[in-house]
């Protein structure tokens, strides 16, 4: 018995989709970049993180947005998604802080046709 998908559940779906797709592209990306990624989606009471990562000594948690337009996704990125990736990290932090020295937030833009923009410390720890 099939069920028929209403449009605001279909275009949920959709975003789902684009959204987990762009997560796969950036994870490569990074990869491509010397990253280890160490977990994606993680979430926690205070939000998602979508990619955890290493660069050598530092632990990075990156936010991934997926746009029509690398300028689109740029201007997505408000001061309150922020706070809640930064309070989300916190409660990361002991966990995944092992053999680290410093952590950073950052974000990577995915837009059709074109290779994804990395922004390293986009926020900064305390900013």
């Amino acid at each position: 018995m099939s069920r028929r998908v209403t449009g605001s559940r279909a275009s949920r779906i959709k975003a789902e989709s684009r959204g987990r797709r762009a997560e796969a592209v950036a994870a490569l990306f990074l990869r491509l970049k010397g990253y280890k990624i160490l977990a994606q989606r993680l979430r926690t009471p205070l939000g998602e993180i979508d990619i955890l990562a290493r660069d050598r000594e530092t632990l990075v948690f990156v936010e991934v947005k997926a746009r029509a337009s690398l300028d689109i996704a740029r201007a997505a990125l408000h001061p309150a998604q922020r706070r809640r990736i930064e309070a989300a990290s916190r409660l990361l932090l002991p966990r995944y802080a092992r053999r680290c020295t410093g952590w950073r937030l950052d974000a990577v833009l995915v837009s059709p046709w074109r290779w994804p923009e990395h922004l390293i410390a986009l926020w900064r720890e305390g900013e």
